[in-house]
């Protein structure tokens, strides 16, 4: 157990060092970033109007928005 705040520092430092060190890579500008794709595609108009139109118009939800004043909304 390690009970020394400079070697309690060094440990840490040497685990985020290794966490975040890119290995084989000189330069991170150079680096390519890859994204995920979005998991739900984008809605139509159509699709979102369709969906406010079965929301069921009674008390609020987790979002504590009662049905109505979203369909007021359209």
């Amino acid at each position: 157990m390690v009970k020394d705040s400079q070697n309690i520092l060094f440990l840490w430092q040497n685990a985020f060092y290794q966490l975040f060190s890119v290995r084989g890579v000189m330069d991170l500008r150079q680096t390519e970033i890859h994204t995920a794709q979005p998991i739900v595609p984008e809605l139509s108009a159509f699709d979102f109007k369709m969906a406010i139109e079965k929301v069921i118009v009674t008390s609020p939800g987790i979002d504590q928005i009662p049905g109505a004043l979203i369909k007021a909304g359209l």
